[in-house]
């Protein structure tokens, strides 16, 4: 039997990243752009995950924070209401 570790990573991103859509309230959770990289459910991603986060300074009232292995990507909003949305990056093609 072969394993493709690629694909249990990706796995392992897809479920986790379905568990924060379905359950947001749980996750998101930030005052600041500290406690979005102080966040520990990040550390539950699989290894060379990352994740940027802009907007969130003393004071702000939106932020977008993107995490992504590979080509999934969680995309994070968060302002009157909180919007997470998953989507795979399709290669471009070249003619």
């Amino acid at each position: 039997m072969i394993i493709d570790f690629k694909q249990m990573q990706l796995k392992k991103f897809d479920d986790l990243a379905m568990k924060i859509m379905a359950m947001p309230e749980q996750y998101i959770q930030f005052d600041s752009v500290s406690d979005f990289y102080k966040a520990t459910w990040l550390s539950d991603f699989p290894q060379g995950t990352q994740w940027c986060c802009s907007g969130l300074d003393d004071g702000a009232e939106q932020f977008d924070a993107v995490i992504y292995y590979g080509s999934h990507y969680l995309n994070i909003h968060v302002s009157d209401d909180v919007t997470v949305h998953f989507h795979i990056k399709q290669p471009s093609s070249k003619a």
